[in-house]
């Protein structure tokens, strides 16, 4: 089920409010000593096709985002976990600055839901007297924030809140616990203080818990609703300060004494996410992102974009960026102003010329966009990712065709930009056909006849948030359990099949591994050799400055063309080594799932999941992230009144 959308003309923030809102916290931290810890969830099991590899070079955007915010008001001493490179990171055991941390924050996105549970059980175990106020967020909580609060009477442990919106939301809380602390209070008291009271209640985007005794069973969630949004991303703080919160890759439990420094970021993190445009004007229904926006769209100004890249360039030595994007082109304007200002940089040399961008896109849009390739090739993009999800749009309908998708694959490759295709298998498809594109494999060739570098194929699987998610589960579509083995959040990624009406489902499942292996395979690889899918023209553009050119020797010059050929040509035999060794770790996970899927009895969900613990609103009222069928909560008074200090701090606020 897709996000309430908030009253139009209430979805966005008012201008200027999140400046406001740092100001405050940078007065805050000159009074409050706080030491935080954010960790980023990460289920090693999931390390599969596509995204293998590239998972371990990213320091994502989200974690990043909070430590930047938090470091910019002031509060530094903020420490950035990531799990792929701590993977026995205990918080338990985490110690900053000499001391137990005041706020804990976890971010997991659904199939890292099992790590995402532990690190909080691990936290719930400290002494309640030293235990720091547990924050969780990330998509996950976005859409079902009542998974971090247990349920278990016997077990019971979660999160203090659950942060469903973005940073404007983790501040703004943050501001009126800051406003009601005592002198060395600890901010889980505070916080206790602040919920109880009703001092929250009007800050919507949170979700938190009650109960009749202080480390008793959760017996209520309270939501306060829907987050409002900010509309200018400008008013974000700069991403380079996240970067040096980054705790050292470290096999042990506890916390280094030093964040990795400057000169050694980019032996860890190849790839930089940043944000540059929030939001789709299409609304597919397996995509929980147009409700997630409010059917608003969010950009950074060109010059913001710019800069951020060239500080974190210069500072980390970073040279590929990937954008965060739900769809680059899906403002025409706002698009070419980013990409001028890209490419007035990139023209003045290092590093901007040396910098390499990729970020996601639609057929539609590409076509539309045709005038501006060229402008966005100048501005560094060498690579788009296209959700072209099926070539024949039986499955998904975004003005796209097999014409149509592959007329967009030679415009971009004319411009010197790979084309990445992003397939959906599904239920009808077949895996090959006979004069026509409808099967897997058949449009596997297709797009890579027609260009593509490399290939990403997944299933359909419920997804939070989306139209879809409710019905795949109500139609009996979603499977609970197969044989023995329960569907656990790791394998809800589009990598097994977990949904399917098909008669035999442990053949889709072979499927995608056959479409896999036909795009990815050693003969693949002896072509590429000769015959190269990257050596198209303007890819192998001299990043050096004109001037730079006509002042090297000629013999300079010819070793900088041939070392630029040489690598563009063999880009695509390097895309297929990283593929075939991708699909090995593949094969070798999803392996016992095609076994499972044969033999065993497949038991299938009849509603969607829904909270064990009743929900409510505010008032009373039912609770706007909760799915339908959800029990309302009966639990105690509703606070129909706060304390005059309190108030005065939420107006204010």
């Amino acid at each position: 089920m897709e996000l309430p959308r908030r009253i139009r003309g209430d979805e966005l923030l008012a201008p200027g409010a999140m400046i406001k809102m740092r100001a405050r916290m940078r007065t805050h931290a000159l009074a409050h000593d706080l030491t935080s810890v954010i960790a980023y969830a990460f289920d090693h099991r999931t390390r599969v096709l596509p995204f293998i590899y590239a998972d371990m070079q990213i320091a994502p955007a989200g974690v990043r985002a909070m430590g930047s915010i938090l470091a910019e008001a002031g509060f530094t001493k903020t420490r950035i976990v990531m799990q792929q490179w701590n993977r026995n990171f205990d918080p338990e055991k985490m110690r900053l600055d000499g001391r137990v941390p005041d706020i804990f924050m976890v971010s997991s996105m659904h199939l890292h839901a099992s790590e995402c549970d532990r690190l909080i059980q691990q936290a719930c175990k400290i002494d309640p007297d030293k235990r720091p106020l547990i924050i969780a967020g990330g998509p996950r909580i976005n859409y079902e924030p009542w998974q971090v609060f247990s349920a278990d009477p016997d077990h019971p442990w979660g999160a203090d809140v659950a942060v469903t919106g973005e940073e404007y939301i983790l501040l703004s809380m943050l501001d009126i616990l800051l406003s009601m602390r005592a002198k060395n209070e600890s901010m889980r008291s505070v916080f206790i203080r602040a919920r109880d009271s009703g001092a929250l209640d009007g800050m919507p985007g949170l979700v938190y818990s009650r109960s009749s005794t202080p480390e008793g069973p959760i017996e209520e969630l309270v939501d306060t609703g829907i987050q409002r949004l900010l509309g200018n991303l400008d008013e974000l703080p700069e991403p380079v300060h996240g970067y040096r919160l980054l705790e050292p890759p470290s096999r042990a439990a506890t916390l280094g004494s030093h964040a990795l420094a400057d000169n050694q970021v980019s032996k860890h993190t190849k790839i930089s996410t940043f944000l540059m445009t929030s939001g789709c004007k299409f609304r597919c229904s397996y995509c929980p992102i147009p409700a997630y926006n409010q059917s608003q769209y969010r950009t950074k100004s060109g010059k913001r974009i710019a800069d951020e890249i060239g500080q974190i360039a210069e500072t980390f030595g970073i040279r590929v960026f990937f954008g965060a994007d739900d769809n680059f082109f899906n403002s025409t304007e706002r698009t070419v102003e980013i990409a001028e200002a890209l490419a007035r940089k990139a023209a003045t040399g290092r590093p901007y010329s040396e910098v390499r961008m990729g970020t996601e896109v639609t057929v539609h849009d590409t076509l539309r966009m045709r005038e501006h390739l060229p402008l966005i090739r100048k501005a560094g993009i060498g690579a788009l990712w296209i959700g072209v999800e099926d070539l024949t749009a039986t499955l998904i309908k975004k003005a796209q065709d097999k014409d149509k998708t592959l007329e967009a694959f030679r415009l971009l490759r004319e411009n010197g930009i790979l084309p990445m295709p992003m397939m959906m298998h599904h239920d009808s498809q077949p895996l090959v056909t006979w004069k026509s594109n409808y099967g897997l494999i058949n449009q596997v060739r297709a797009l890579r006849k027609a260009g593509a570098t490399s290939m990403q194929v997944l299933m359909l699987t419920p997804a939070p948030g989306s139209k879809w998610y409710e019905g795949t589960y109500t139609s009996g579509m979603a499977f609970k359990k197969v044989g023995d083995r329960e569907v656990e959040p790791h394998i809800t990624d589009g990598n097994y099949v977990v949904a399917s009406q098909h008669p035999r489902p442990w053949i889709k499942q072979l499927n995608l591994l056959a479409a896999y292996t036909y795009f990815y395979n050693p003969l693949r690889f002896l072509f590429t050799l000769f015959v190269s899918k990257t050596n198209i023209p303007h890819i192998n553009t001299d990043p050096r400055t004109e001037e730079e050119i006509e002042n090297a020797s000629w013999l300079m010059n010819g070793a900088v063309r041939v070392a630029l050929k040489t690598v563009t040509h063999f880009l695509d035999a390097g895309i297929q080594v990283w593929g075939m060794a991708g699909l090995f770790n593949t094969y070798r996970r999803t392996a016992s799932w095609v076994l499972k899927l044969y033999g065993g009895k497949i038991e299938r969900f009849d509603q969607a999941p829904i909270s064990e613990i009743p929900m409510r609103g505010v008032k009373g009222q039912r609770a706007l992230h909760a799915l339908p069928g959800q029990e309302l909560s009966t639990f105690g008074p509703v606070p129909d009144a706060k304390p005059r200090e309190v108030a005065e701090v939420v107006q204010s606020s």
